[in-house]
């Protein structure tokens, strides 16, 4: 999945948060934001869908910093809690996408995201066949659009510019594999 695609999910998580306690709806969305695009920083240099990615470990960890956000609530807290919460989703559901690969379309690397509990790479489960492909933009305009009535100002700009920029990747999705490859 595209990483707007994460992001628009976890502000989805994020905005019944916004909804039930307005007083915490930025510390939510600013949460939702870094916690669904963190996991991916590990393209940055790391081995992507390894390093940052704990597809078991993260929901599991979730568990508490929700728990403790739920008993004594402040926006550190809150903003915490939904970042826990959008990078276990992030981590997960990388499984339903592609393997990890420049041309995921032609199905050569089933290796969807490291367990660093069992050890093994999940396989992928091509619910979205490859990040950028219409059915990963389907899945973030549709989880974009309640963020987008929940939330207001700098959280519905960023998202606004993320699915606009979803929406050019998907686009350019396949034309881009040479360029990636001259990167890689």
């Amino acid at each position: 999945m595209m990483v707007m695609t994460h992001v628009a999910v976890a502000l989805c998580l994020a905005a019944p948060v916004a909804v039930a306690a307005p007083e915490y709806a930025t510390a939510a969305g600013v949460g939702a934001l870094v916690g669904g695009t963190l996991p991916d920083l590990d393209l940055l240099g790391g081995v992507h869908r390894r390093t940052l990615h704990f597809p078991v470990l993260a929901p599991v960890l979730a568990v508490p910093v929700v728990a403790a956000a739920a008993f004594s609530p402040s926006p550190a807290a809150v903003g915490f809690a939904v970042g826990a919460v959008g990078f276990a989703v992030h981590c997960a559901s990388d499984a339903l996408g592609a393997g990890e690969e420049l041309r995921p379309w032609e199905r050569t690397n089933t290796n969807a995201v490291y367990d660093h509990v069992s050890g093994r790479w999940l396989q992928a489960r091509y619910v979205v066949p490859y990040d950028g492909s219409p059915r990963d933009l389907l899945f973030a305009l549709a989880a974009g659009a309640p963020a987008l009535v929940v939330f207001d100002g700098l959280v519905r700009g960023v998202l606004a510019a993320t699915l606009a920029l979803a929406v050019a990747y998907t686009l350019l999705r396949r034309r881009l594999v040479p360029y990636f490859e001259r990167i890689v």
